[in-house]
């Protein structure tokens, strides 16, 4: 008896090890998802030197510093958001969206601590490649369809699916904060900072790239794709 209940334990404790270093998922100790998301870059890093070696991003490191911007980078620090230190209006936006607090709780790791880190990556990509985009609408545009392709390739498409269903249900929800007849990109561009304050109207724009992209067919995969975007 005593041998099965130290067996009993010994699985759970794994179970909880696993769901606590499982990326995509909200996390309730701050260490451990620095720990995961510095993981994650030297994982990406590993894989874009490998078919560019002139391409070091390791560089990146992430840290926990929550924002109202929740996640972004500057220059080779990635500031990671820590769930319990999000302020409330923004944790209203998730639970509201996604449908409860258990949803929003869930969506708010799918993408922030999840999707989002290889977006940011994306831009610390291109930026080393050089690349210069000509309003901020593509940039953000490419750095999700970068982030996209490399969770898909290296075999997140469960995350990405489910990424994918809470931005077509969040949609519903929001409205398209671009005045008819206005120019998208240029309008994006120019109020760029402004929109990006408002998670209502910054959300519409992530969330309607996200499924576009996603929903396409023609896409490769990851290492074929940075070959051309180099």
């Amino acid at each position: 008896m005593k041998t099965k209940l130290t067996l009993v334990l010994l699985v759970c404790l794994c179970k909880l090890s696993v769901a606590q270093n499982n990326w995509f998922a909200t996390y309730s100790d701050s260490t451990a998802m620095i720990t995961d998301a510095n993981k994650e870059i030297q994982k990406l890093a590993d894989r874009i030197h490998k078919n560019y070696p002139s391409i070091d991003l390791h560089k990146n490191i992430a840290i926990k510093n929550t924002k109202p911007t929740l996640i972004s980078i500057n220059n080779e620090t990635v500031n990671i958001p820590f769930w319990a230190e999000v302020i409330v209006p923004q944790k209203k936006f998730f639970t509201e969206l996604a449908g409860g607090e258990i949803e929003g709780d869930e969506v708010f790791g799918l993408f922030f601590n999840g999707f989002y880190l290889a977006h940011e990556l994306g831009h610390s990509y291109f930026s080393n490649t050089g690349k210069k985009f000509d309003n901020n609408y593509d940039s953000e545009y490419e750095a999700n369809t970068f982030a996209i392709l490399y969770w898909k390739t290296i075999g997140e498409s469960m995350n990405l699916k489910k990424c994918y269903d809470y931005s077509l249900k969040m949609l519903k929800a929001l409205e398209n904060p671009i005045p008819q007849k206005e120019d998208f990109k240029k309008y994006i561009t120019e109020n760029y900072d402004k929109l990006a304050s408002d998670p209502y109207k910054y959300g519409f724009i992530q969330f309607s790239q996200f499924v576009e992209i996603y929903e396409k067919t023609n896409l490769p995969d990851f290492d074929t794709y940075i070959k051309t975007h180099k």
